[in-house]
């Protein structure tokens, strides 16, 4: 009952009709908060994108963005059903992104990087090949001076700190990062900056050109989605001529397409947790282990503070690879004469990130001699007699990880660099505050346990930092989707403590549309599919809410590092404490579009969202007294999380200046 009545809802939708949906024997789903017209169709360029499936990349790593699967996979634009025969056309960048999506495989690659991942030499030799069809050996790749890291959660952060403050000295940047937010070219970045489009269409043609000529029928002839753009990223890089490489792994480490990087400068692993289980394991010390597999022997590598177990496996891949790794110091450590080093990335769990890449960066800096404008190399401060290895620039296996938990990093005196380099790091969709009149956004990709905790902290001390209504009528929104094998309802159940007024489910498609921005086009599902994870999504919190007792689950438990407990950050801990009690009742609805849900909460009090359009169904008596409320209402604060699909498609919605 439920999938038929979302399939006739995408029919009525897709036809550009309005439509009401009633639920026959599911009465906690609201079917009527679907009772909203279709999002206007906008013809585009893109209009014409071949739909292939999926590339297998979940969340962090997927195609980008949004839009419904229109139909199977494969990788010929004809089998998309659109009728739409692509012929190349170098110099274009609109034909360079339909192309490129033309490279998403269908839902069996997923099944196929499960088969492989106990043969890493699998994926990594096809990799190699595809590189070297391409024009390049992996010999090339060590000219890059790269800087490798992976992680959990916080490694896109941690990168563009470290990206940062290297650019702060006057260093020819590049940057390769996933997912994009907006725009695929946010991926690869020089200077700090995505590459421009007559950029991007050049080094996609150079590349695809390359490939096209020296398919092998015997074979598979072009790499997908994920890996096309890791090589196309080599070449940009390559040939602009940077100094060094950011490079975030895509999933994992081990069996990553990008760890055919065989000599970077220096490694990283930002916090582990739990992702990705279907390819990575279910344990965090099975996760620990694909980490791991990024470190290269006599290659310094870096971690941040880690629960007990993963760490250990993280000393023992160390240990087999013969890597020299350190544990960073806190970021207190290097807070001296009572000054604060000020982040660009609000949250204190950004904290540890901003230790790492601090590492990072000065690893780099002492390896490649490098010194910045002032002549600083990052060795300002540092004890010589804590590692002299690093200070005669031999990074060999420490005789004491084989005898003792991991060592700590050395200590030192940031550089004035450094320090401006963090205070100025910019990384959109992550935990960023837009303010559009009475409408307050909160937006941050958060998809796992660990960082919704983050999220919800981070969300509770911004919030309650703005100023209030004089007459305290403000209205707490929850904006909500995930993706991929995550449990929903963990993730909705720390989330309960904001005491939100209304919690909207919606999927990522910004449009119910094929005529989405190309550059968000991701055809993983259908749009029954995400639909009916958005109804159960709606179901579980309707669930949770009757639930609720007194308890603040969200409140981190202590991490313990080889038996010495890492204290957590204090830095507002004031404002952790609970608002004032609200109504524990919040409706919950679902809209079949990130538009429809964005201009509903906004009621048309953000000058960047029309306001809703009137619908002749008949809505829910909660979408009807919430608009009443929410038009009303002095401020309205709206927390954007669960997906950075979800929160990419919401800032182009909300900012569209990131898509020009």
């Amino acid at each position: 009952m439920v999938a038929r009545g979302l399939r006739g809802a995408l029919r009525a939708v897709t036809a550009g009709r309005r439509f009401s949906t009633r639920p026959a024997r599911a009465p906690a789903m609201d079917y009527q908060a679907l009772a909203l017209p279709a999002c206007p169709r906008r013809p585009m360029a893109e209009e014409m994108l071949p739909a292939a499936g999926t590339t297998g990349e979940i969340e962090h790593d997927g195609t980008g963005q949004a839009g419904p699967r229109g139909h199977g996979g494969g990788h010929s634009p004809e089998t998309a059903g659109m009728g739409a025969i692509l012929t190349p056309c170098p110099g274009s960048y609109q034909d360079a992104i339909r192309t490129l999506n033309t490279l998403q495989t269908n839902a069996s690659y997923l099944e196929q990087v499960k088969r492989e991942r106990g043969d890493p030499q699998a994926q990594l030799e096809a990799m190699r090949g595809f590189l070297e069809r391409s024009g390049l050996k992996v010999e090339d790749l060590d000219r890059l001076n790269i800087i490798h890291v992976t992680g959990t959660k916080g490694k896109g952060s941690a990168c563009a700190f470290t990206e940062c403050i290297l650019r702060g000295y006057g260093l020819k940047t590049g940057f390769y990062s996933s997912p994009h937010l907006v725009q695929v070219r946010e991926r690869i970045r020089i200077n700090g900056q995505p590459i421009s489009k007559e950029l991007f269409s050049k080094y996609f043609w150079l590349v695809y050109n390359r490939l096209e000529k020296t398919k092998d029928p015997a074979r598979t002839s072009m790499p997908a989605y994920f890996r096309f753009l890791t090589i196309m990223a080599f070449h940009v890089f390559l040939q602009e001529k940077v100094d060094l490489a950011v490079v975030e792994v895509g999933i994992g480490g081990a069996y990553d397409c990008t760890n055919i990087i065989r000599a970077p400068v220096v490694c990283g692993v930002s916090s582990l947790g739990i992702d990705h289980t279907s390819i990575l394991g279910d344990t965090m010390e099975k996760i620990a282990w694909q980490k791991g597999g990024i470190f290269k022997p006599g290659v310094p590598a870096f971690t941040v503070a880690q629960p007990e177990r993963p760490l250990e496996v993280l000393r023992d891949r160390a240990r087999e690879r013969e890597c020299p790794l350190y544990l960073c110091p806190e970021l207190d450590t290097f807070e001296r004469d009572g000054r604060a080093l000020e982040l660009g990335l609000a949250g204190a769990h950004q904290r540890s990130n901003a230790a790492l890449a601090l590492q990072l960066a000065r690893t780099w800096l002492q390896r490649r001699g490098c010194r910045g404008k002032a002549g600083e190399t990052g060795m300002e401060g540092l004890d010589p007699a804590a590692v002299p290895r690093v200070l005669a620039g031999h990074w060999t296996l420490d005789a004491e990880l084989v005898e003792r938990p991991v060592p700590l990093a050395p200590t030192f005196h940031p550089t004035e660099a450094m320090i401006q380099g963090l205070r100025d790091t910019e990384w959109l969709g992550r935990t960023q505050v837009l303010p559009h009149g009475a409408v307050t956004w909160y937006l941050d990709g958060a998809h796992t346990t660990s960082s919704i905790q983050a999220c919800v902290r981070w969300f509770r001390q911004a919030a309650l930092n703005r100023d209030k209504p004089h007459d305290g009528s403000e209205v707490r929104v929850l904006l909500f989707n995930a993706t991929g094998d995550r449990d929903t309802a963990a993730l909705l159940k720390l989330l309960l403590p904001c005491h939100f007024d209304y919690a909207v489910f919606c999927p990522n498609f910004t449009e119910v549309s094929v005529a989405s921005n190309a550059d968000q086009q991701n055809f993983n599902v259908t749009l029954d599919n995400a639909l009916t994870r958005c109804l159960e999504n709606q179901q579980t919190w309707t669930r949770l809410l009757e639930e609720k007792g007194g308890q603040d689950p969200w409140l981190p438990a202590p991490l313990r590092a080889r038996g010495l407990l890492q204290p957590v950050p204090t830095r507002g801990t004031l404002l952790l404490a609970p608002p004032a009690p609200r109504p524990l009742n919040s409706p919950a609805l679902v809209f079949p579009c990130l538009a429809q849900a964005l201009r509903w909460v906004a009621q048309g009090r953000d000058p960047q969202l029309a306001a809703p359009t009137a619908t002749g169904a008949h809505p829910p008596p909660a979408a009807s007294s919430g608009a009443v409320l929410l038009r009303e209402a002095a401020a309205i604060h709206v927390l954007v999380t669960g997906s950075l699909h979800l929160v990419g498609g919401a800032l182009r919605l909300l900012d569209p200046t990131l898509s020009q």
